[in-house]
């Protein structure tokens, strides 16, 4: 049977990069964003697509249940959807409340409210397989972006309890975590000569990632072929993290 892919910030950017791999790979997809529009635009008749705000637990419900009317299951989910947050998401003492708030909710919330709405097709068929888009922030702190790093961190160990948790009973789950990457939530940095310059002065291999490389992880992961691969963080920095 063809594999049913949910992909949450589908899109734009990392998502629809990620949604064009798995529809060239022939599997059935469900693309999912807060922009409805540019949702249907990837979907392009050659998906489904579906509004969704990951932070909200009605509006999830709602898209999985609209996913599940239109497929019937759900083998594959990648939770992808993301913020940095705004430019008052900085250092712990200069962040409010309701920016912290609203990083985690995106980042971490997103996460937990879409395995929710998967896990228990997923746990009855005793298969499936969850993805998260983390980043290398979870990993290493970004300066200056306390609640984004502190997010993808929770995001990172969110997938590894996923692994633990269910691996025995047929579901994997794996993190994927991106260093930078041009795509439009990173463009007001990237798109500046001197600031990329900079960024890409920290990266061995000398560039920043275009989307469809860190989709062509994501993509490979759904097809099944890595069978083992399960708690696992796919770093994806062109070599960022080893210096």
């Amino acid at each position: 049977m063809t594999p049913v892919v949910v992909v949450t910030g589908g899109g734009s950017g990392i998502g629809a990069a990620t949604c064009a791999g798995l529809i060239a790979e022939g599997m059935r997809v469900a693309v999912l964003d807060l922009d409805f529009d540019a949702a249907k635009a990837v979907a392009a008749g050659d998906a489904f697509s579906c509004a969704v705000d990951v932070a909200d637990e009605d509006s999830v419900h709602a898209a999985f249940a609209a996913v599940h009317e239109e497929f019937g299951r759900v083998d594959v989910l990648v939770a992808n959807a993301g913020i940095t947050g705004s430019p008052q998401a900085g250092p712990c003492h200069s962040t409010p409340v309701s920016e912290w708030d609203r990083v985690h909710a995106v980042n971490v919330r997103g996460p937990y409210l879409c395995a929710r709405a998967v896990l228990p097709g997923m746990l009855e068929r005793g298969s499936g397989h969850i993805i998260t888009v983390a980043s290398v922030a979870g990993m290493i702190a970004f300066p200056g972006r306390c609640a984004y790093t502190t997010s993808k961190g929770a995001a990172l160990m969110f997938a590894r309890s996923l692994a633990v948790d269910y691996g025995r009973l047929g579901i994997r789950s794996n993190a994927v975590c991106p260093g930078m990457v041009h795509t439009p939530m990173t463009a007001w940095r990237l798109d500046d000569p001197d600031m990329r310059e900079a960024m890409e002065a920290k990266v061995p291999l000398g560039r920043v990632a275009a989307p469809e490389e860190i989709a062509e992880a994501i993509t490979l992961l759904a097809t099944g072929r890595l069978a083992y691969m399960n708690g696992s963080a796919v770093v994806l920095d062109g070599g960022w993290t080893s210096i």
